[in-house]
């Protein structure tokens, strides 16, 4: 291969940063890691995704240990993801709540995906081995669902397809502070491997009609005004769309995978190439684009073995 697998040469630790948003909100983010979310009502505190492992899971919970003593009840899953959800038990007695599309991914390709992840980015897993196994959902819900934390209202929300068929944000609604998951990165390349890209922008859509003051993106710092809040909104549509016109323009003038992924790797490259994990990401980007725009619907299970067949074929197009 001409460069490293994936992920596989990131070996450099992120500084990480745990920042107040509003009353109740606050994010932990790390130089373009996966985020965690923390809300702390009056009576309890709820995360928002749980980090890759347990050990990683006990660092966000050091740092919600440094403003509360709150019990943390609750653990949302924005998606399925495995560097979103296994930290789970790390969180001990609380409930994790998710969406049904959400559950029924972990059902369906919950263990490959596992594989997958960990061959891609093996700093993400610190101390692997303290993985019990998958993460469960205790709370399942349809569409959307309300918690009340004392007084502070959390809603729990799909608001349409994008990184994933099951998407969830959560909601601040006194606050206006929203937690994205991945359907809103910010200097950082958005994985589309899973992804339903003709759906994702109307989600966006969704995401700006309920003009946060603050969101908290799936990678990057957090956004806390109004305008950089549009800025992250806006470039994850822009990347999303031009991918996906790129790849779309290619496969309908007959070219094969590995030229769509050549002639789209030149027009991203210097608009977007300086986001963190772009050459780690386009392969598998441009691999689901190729099958949307085929009319492949629904994405196919990425498995270790999977990724590294279409890592070596595109890689050998692109040397």
């Amino acid at each position: 291969m001409s460069k490293a697998f994936a992920s596989k040469g990131d070996l450099e630790p992120k500084k990480v940063t745990f920042s107040q948003l509003s009353k109740s909100a606050y994010a932990y983010t790390a130089e373009g890691d996966p985020n965690t979310g923390v809300i702390v009502g009056e009576n309890s505190v709820m995360v928002v995704d749980a980090q890759a492992t347990p050990a990683m899971a006990r660092d966000v919970i050091e740092k919600i240990r440094s403003v509360t003593d709150k019990p943390i009840r609750y653990v949302t899953l924005s998606h399925y993801h495995a560097v979103r959800v296994l930290g789970a038990s790390a969180y001990e007695n609380s409930e994790i709540i998710a969406s049904q599309d959400t559950y029924d991914l972990i059902v369906e390709r919950g263990e490959q995906d596992y594989q997958s992840e960990f061959e891609r980015f093996p700093r993400l897993f610190q101390d692997v081995e303290s993985i019990p196994g998958l993460t469960w959902p205790s709370i399942v819900f349809n569409d959307q669902m309300t918690l009340w934390m004392g007084n502070t209202e959390v809603r729990i929300l799909q608001l349409g397809r994008g990184h994933t068929k099951g998407d969830t944000v959560v909601w601040l609604p006194d606050e206006r502070v929203l937690f994205s998951g991945d359907l809103v990165e910010y200097g950082a390349t958005p994985y589309t491997g899973d992804a339903y890209l003709k759906d994702w922008p109307a989600t966006l859509d969704n995401i700006a009609a309920m003009d946060p003051a603050a969101l908290v993106p799936g990678r990057g710092e957090a956004l806390t005004t109004t305008e950089t809040v549009r800025d992250g909104i806006q470039g994850t549509r822009d990347f999303i769309s031009r991918m996906y016109q790129s790849v779309k323009a290619g496969r309908d003038a007959g070219m094969d995978l590995q030229d769509v992924y050549k002639a789209t790797y030149d027009a991203l490259k210097p608009d977007f190439g300086h986001w963190v994990i772009f050459d780690h990401c386009l392969p598998f980007d441009v691999s689901r684009a190729y099958d949307e725009s085929g009319g492949v619907s629904d994405p196919q299970i990425w498995t270790a073995e999977r990724d590294a067949n279409m890592w070596q074929a595109l890689e050998d197009a692109q040397s």
